[in-house]
């Protein structure tokens, strides 16, 4: 990953957006602050995916029809000295 200061991002826009693409994001600072990130189009494809709900993960599971038997504890609870 490599830093940009802003002005020098402006002037090297190609090799920046060329880099982006080969080696990964790469970081525009202001200031020495971060403020901006360049990535490829195929990582900001990745990452404004919809992402799948923990439910549907679940039910595409190969493991979905097991019945799982879940015993509760009868233990009475721990006492607690405040």
């Amino acid at each position: 990953m490599a830093h940009w200061q802003i002005q020098e991002a402006k002037q090297h826009l190609s090799e920046v957006i060329r880099l982006a693409q080969a080696d990964g994001p790469q970081m525009i600072t202001y200031r020495g602050e971060p403020r901006a990130w360049i990535i490829s189009d195929k990582e900001y494809t990745k990452l404004s995916q919809e992402k799948e709900s923990i439910v549907d993960f679940f039910q595409r599971s190969p493991h979905r029809e097991i019945e799982l038997d879940f015993e509760r504890r009868t233990d009475p609870p721990r006492e607690i000295f405040l």
